[in-house]
């Protein structure tokens, strides 16, 4: 029994998430999942937290072609999947989630869960959306982005994250048809999605 929380960036996946494991008694993986990736790959938690928000440089996209088309010729060294190794970061997420996955009884935010976990049984996959000038206060607010740039931020998170899940995963992280419930906190806030989740969680006996 699982719940993967996929989200819009500002729509407030991480509160949402918390009320739920709260409510549920489950445990929430949420930045912990950052540490374990860091961890495991031997980088910084701020490179694990930045492969589902930024898009690559042009010398990381040369590589990676370089990679899969002349195999040959790219002989990466440990500095090199440092520099080009978000695959090698997605490889790592997508094997920690499938190990908490198995743990069950978990909330999990982001990196691509929902995608990973497509085909798992007994998983609930929520996505969370909101209206833009919702998510740029909270971009504003929470981020101390200066309000005339919050909207290309929040456009540049969205459009990153997009770009994470067609390319590693295939998928259109915004095709409603992925996920079992889209919910707007525009409209329901933070505490009416989360207790449509949960209403949900215990509909399919799992509380």
């Amino acid at each position: 029994m699982l719940i993967t929380i996929s989200r819009q960036f500002g729509a407030g996946g991480s509160q949402v998430a918390r009320r739920v494991a709260e409510a549920l008694g489950w445990k929430l993986i949420d930045d912990e999942l950052v540490d374990r990736v860091a961890e495991r790959a031997g980088v910084s938690r701020e490179e694990v937290a930045a492969i589902e928000e930024r898009a690559p440089s042009f010398i990381e996209r040369l590589a990676r072609l370089t990679a899969l088309e002349l195999p040959e010729l790219f002989l990466p060294t440990a500095e090199a999947i440092e520099e080009f190794g978000e695959g090698h970061l997605v490889k790592i997420t997508r094997a920690l989630v499938e190990e908490i996955a198995a743990e069950g009884r978990c909330v999990v935010v982001g990196r691509a869960s929902a995608a990973v976990l497509a085909r798992s049984a007994n998983t609930l996959h929520v996505r969370l959306v909101a209206p833009l000038e919702m998510r740029v206060r909270v971009a504003t607010e929470r981020l101390g982005t200066p309000p005339a740039d919050a909207p290309r931020l929040v456009e540049e998170r969205d459009a990153n994250r997009a770009r994470y899940h067609r390319e590693y995963y295939d998928r259109d992280c915004n095709d409603p048809v992925h996920y079992d419930l889209v919910l707007n906190t525009g409209r329901l806030g933070f505490d009416g999605a989360a207790r449509v989740i949960v209403e949900r969680a215990r509909a399919l006996g799992w509380a």
